[in-house]
């Protein structure tokens, strides 16, 4: 068994909103700079959900409405893998699918 690590940097201002974030996964070898992370964790102890979100200052607000479109629909993709209910997915994607377009995030 190993264990691999993604770290992520987190560099902020004097008012402590995040100026710069910065991810690496070195077993991948692989690094780089985001506007924005979203990340979700299962808490077994409190059967809840603990999240992080941030994003840079520099981050536009249509930047932030497709990366919340892209992450609900590819969210989709992983509740398919993990349950097996394409029907839930299916209405979820669709509905998704026209808040995108009302969001200007797709064509």
């Amino acid at each position: 068994m190993t264990t691999s690590e993604i770290k992520f940097a987190v560099t902020v201002d004097e008012n402590h909103l995040p100026h710069k974030l910065e991810w690496e996964a070195k077993e991948a070898g692989e690094k780089g700079d985001c506007g924005s992370i979203m990340l979700a964790m299962w808490d077994k102890k409190e059967n809840n959900t603990m999240r992080i979100d941030l994003w840079t200052k520099d981050m536009s607000v249509d930047e932030m409405k497709k990366f919340y479109h892209q992450n609900v629909m590819t969210l989709t993709d992983t509740y398919i893998r993990a349950t097996g209910d394409e029907v839930t997915a299916t209405r979820v994607k669709a509905f998704f699918k026209e808040l995108g377009k009302d969001m200007n995030v797709l064509g």
